[in-house]
């Protein structure tokens, strides 16, 4: 381990640096990564594909590593997503095996015990000495949470039990030697947890909620905040200035501060034809749609509900710009370019999937990594 000052909230925050643009790889546990494509050369998101992974991106100065919350495939041809590896016991060991970046852990609320759930970070984070990060997610699909036999509860209730938990979470992650936890939707007596979080600060919290009562569960209690920016990317980083700034005014007057991240897709190619060509084949001539209409079906989109036509158009979209967010495609220029606007429009971070990580990311690094120094929105 490289030798490290005792963290402070704001040290985890910064992921230990000074880049201005975060970048993170997204969905390297999950198999297909955010790839629905029949390509061979997909994602395996074996052990021995993510250590190997983790640590190439250690040493080319990535930020962070965030995984998905998943625990059943979509089906189709491949079963996108099928195997994947439980993601706070993935952070443990890939943490053991890396020196500076971040690895956070997702998870479902509803599904882990909060005592648990922080115990389990609170060994992660030591580990890692500091660089766990935790990802919160509510929970949306209802075929997962039958297999554990949980009931999914109504949309915004969610929300509030996840408020709860988290509470109860950074209760066991404070200084008291033992307490009771009384809210509304979880009860604890006599709790006793440690040890506490790594050098006296807790963990980093993120969150994605879309909806109002998702945005305001993030706006009072996370650090970091995932929102898609894909139309505010089409008018320009002034456009999104606007909307990054009305994400940090709403946390504001809570008393917060709020770093807005982001997600995407990056195929990046020496010139734009190719990385074109490529991502077209992968993505629309490849594509798994017995997934998508997975995907889709689990969300009540199908084509008795829409009509054929529309059906067509929401699959195609969902499928080409959705499940791997905004695509970065390109030359290395084209992508350098594309993230510097979005940090001039004041985005913190990127988390971003490739379609196969190992085979992509040196690429990434020797070319498109050297052009964001450039722009000054990373450090060398």
């Amino acid at each position: 381990m490289l030798d490290r000052p005792a963290s402070s909230q704001r040290a985890r925050l910064d992921m230990y640096n000074a880049n201005t643009l975060k970048l993170g790889l997204f969905g390297a546990n999950c198999s297909s990564g955010r790839s629905p494509t029949r390509v061979p050369e997909r994602w395996s998101a074996s052990w021995e594909d993510c250590l190997a992974l983790a640590q190439m991106a250690d040493a080319a100065g990535i930020d962070f590593m965030l995984p998905i919350g998943r625990w059943k495939g979509y089906g189709g041809e491949t079963d996108m997503h099928g195997e994947t590896l439980e993601t706070i016991t993935w952070a443990t060991g890939l943490l053991a095996h890396t020196e500076r970046i971040t690895v956070f852990g997702t998870v479902h609320a509803p599904l882990f015990h909060p005592v648990i759930a922080a115990k389990q970070c609170v060994t992660a984070d030591h580990v890692g000495e500091g660089r766990f990060g935790l990802n919160i997610v509510a929970g949306w699909n209802e075929g997962e949470f039958e297999m554990f036999g949980v009931e999914q509860r109504e949309h915004d209730a969610r929300y509030g039990y996840a408020q709860d938990w988290i509470d109860a979470i950074k209760k066991c992650w404070g200084p008291e030697e033992d307490f009771d936890f009384k809210g509304a939707q979880i009860k604890l007596a006599k709790v006793r947890a440690k040890p506490k979080p790594y050098g006296g600060t807790r963990p980093l919290i993120m969150n994605a909620g879309s909806s109002g009562p998702g945005q305001a569960f993030a706006m009072r209690n996370c650090d970091a905040y995932f929102t898609a920016t894909s139309e505010a990317r089409r008018g320009g980083a002034e456009v999104m200035k606007k909307m990054v700034a009305g994400i940090k005014a709403e946390g504001a007057t809570l008393g917060r501060e709020i770093e807005v991240f982001t997600v995407g897709q990056v195929v990046c190619r020496p010139t734009q034809k190719e990385a074109e060509d490529y991502y077209h084949y992968a993505i629309v001539e490849q594509a798994d749609w017995g997934t998508v209409d997975g995907m889709l079906r689990i969300k009540d989109i199908t084509p008795e509900k829409l009509g054929e036509e529309e059906y067509k158009k929401k699959r195609e979209y969902f499928a080409f710009h959705a499940i791997g967010g905004y695509p970065f495609v390109g030359s290395p220029d084209h992508v350098a370019n594309q993230l510097a606007m979005v940090s001039h429009g004041g985005i913190r971070g990127i988390a971003f999937s490739m379609i196969n990580y190992l085979d992509e990311l040196p690429f990434f690094r020797d070319e498109v990594l050297p052009r964001l120094v450039r722009m000054g929105v990373r450090e060398r």
